[in-house]
């Protein structure tokens, strides 16, 4: 039975900036419930989707995985719970980030002596082309 707040995979992808077939993934894994069906046997989201799927989302977007935002879920479901956890999660997510731009630091900065060593001559005196060719030999 459709109630006035229910709506289809379509507009509930649409209302979040996801595409269906995730939307359908996200379900599958358990990080959003089956939603009822209509008589037709299509798909009907409540406002309870359109909150869980743009937590996720939001949560994808800053890069947590799924299983963190399963977990984040979990412990948003109880909201008597210490946040602690929430944080030990968020957290350890920041360190993995700060980690990936440190590591994205030293890359940019030898990516910039490799390019600034670049003669502009011939491929075979290239530098960025022996730095990248084990023993600094051509490809």
């Amino acid at each position: 039975m459709r109630n006035a707040s229910s709506m289809t995979i379509g507009n509930l992808a649409k209302a979040t900036g996801t595409r269906v077939e995730t939307v359908r993934w996200y379900e599958k894994v358990g990080l959003l419930p089956e939603p009822e069906r209509s008589g037709g046997n299509y798909r009907l989201y409540g406002p309870g989707h359109l909150r869980r799927l743009s937590f996720i989302r939001r949560g994808r977007a800053l890069g947590f995985t799924v299983e963190q935002i399963r977990d984040l879920l979990a412990l948003s479901d109880d909201r008597e719970r210490s946040c602690g956890e929430v944080d030990t999660i968020a957290r350890a997510h920041l360190a993995d980030v700060e980690r990936k731009l440190a590591d994205l630091t030293r890359l940019a900065a030898e990516l910039r002596e490799v390019i600034g060593q670049c003669g502009c001559g011939s491929v075979a005196d290239c530098r960025i082309i022996e730095a990248l060719s084990p023993s600094g030999e051509a490809a």
